[in-house]
């Protein structure tokens, strides 16, 4: 397999295609607006929903779980980066973040 690169979320452009393989409460709590949220199990039986001509850059809460996304996708024939630090890299950040239940975003 090959080595999947890694990006500071400083490095994420503002009009980058964001896939979110976090759980739905996480999700819920706080994401970043426009992103895909296509949570770890789901991928395999959701691959149909990504575009492959699109450049992804996988974002969990912390870094894990996307790097393995990144990995089964580039395996897969996708174009994938892993955002290193995660949800909490990008609340640490200031980047901007939009909530499903009301009230100030958070990243559980």
């Amino acid at each position: 397999m090959s080595e999947i690169q890694n990006v500071p979320v400083t490095a994420v452009p503002h009009d980058a295609r964001i896939l979110d393989v976090r759980e739905h409460y996480e999700w819920e709590a706080g994401h970043v607006d426009g992103a895909l949220h296509v949570p770890l199990e789901e991928l395999p039986s959701r691959l149909g929903d990504l575009d492959p001509d699109e450049d992804l850059h996988v974002i969990c809460r912390s870094g894990g779980r996307s790097q393995r996304a990144a990995e089964w996708l580039e395996a897969n024939g996708y174009t994938a980066v892993n955002v290193s630090g995660g949800m909490g890299a990008w609340l640490e950040a200031g980047k901007p973040m939009v909530s499903e239940v009301g009230g100030e975003p958070t990243v559980l």
